[in-house]
C-alpha cells in the first residue's frame, strides 16, 4: 500500500528565482516531503511525498511570505 501523495497550490506572488528558492526551502523542510517543484511562469508549486500534510504546506509556503491556494 502506497501513500504517496501529489499535490499542488497556486502562488500568485511568486515572481522570480529568490521567490522559487524561499519557497522551495521552506517547504522542503516539511514532514514527508520528498520533492518541490516551482514553476514561476504558471506561479504553481507541485509537491511530492509520503502523507504530506496540506495544511503543512501551505503553512511553509505562508511562513516564506507567499499566499498558497490548493490548484
Amino acid at each position: 500500500m502506497s501513500n504517496n501523495t501529489t499535490l499542488s497550490f497556486t502562488v500568485p506572488g511568486m515572481h522570480c528565482g529568490h521567490c522559487k528558492a524561499a519557497v522551495t526551502e521552506e517547504v522542503e523542510r516539511v514532514r514527508g516531503v520528498t520533492r518541490v517543484d516551482v514553476d514561476l511562469d504558471a506561479k504553481l508549486v507541485r509537491v511530492e511525498g509520503t502523507e504530506v500534510d496540506q495544511a503543512s504546506v501551505v503553512a511553509a509556503i505562508d511562513e516564506a511570505g507567499y499566499a498558497a491556494e490548493a490548484a
